[in-house]
């Protein structure tokens, strides 16, 4: 199987999908299976952020502590990390149901953090 890693390359970011160590990645699975209009509106922050390297309304994207930021395109989470070498990395994505982020989905979005930057030191992340 043929990871494609990115998302999208801008002037400013190069948005990415994080994969894990058995080729799948969350994110991209739950993006694949919204409608073109949901798509669409993510796929707007995702290239605004990458293009001119900020998003000033929070209402459509935050940092959510802890090194965790999210895209928020109604009514889609898109949680991600910034990485050296100006990239972002979408980890994990959900429909909000409450006005809180779920401490789950923050600490999968952690842990996925975590064995990215591990498996990037290592090599073999990209490989």
């Amino acid at each position: 199987m043929s990871k494609e890693f990115i998302v999208y390359q801008g002037s400013e970011f190069t948005i990415e999908w994080y994969f894990n160590d058995r080729g799948k990645s969350p994110a991209k699975a739950y993006f694949d299976d919204l409608d073109r209009e949901r798509k669409l509106e993510a796929f707007e922050l995702f290239m605004t952020m990458a293009k001119i390297g900020k998003i000033l309304n929070i209402t459509k994207f935050r940092h959510e502590g802890d090194s965790i930021y999210a895209f928020k395109p109604k009514p889609d989470r898109f949680l991600c990390f910034f990485y050296s070498g100006k990239k972002i990395i979408i980890t994990n994505a959900f429909e909000k149901k409450q006005d809180k982020l779920s401490l789950t989905e923050k600490k999968k979005a952690l842990s996925y953090q975590k064995d990215y930057k591990a498996r990037v030191e290592e090599g073999v992340y990209y490989g």
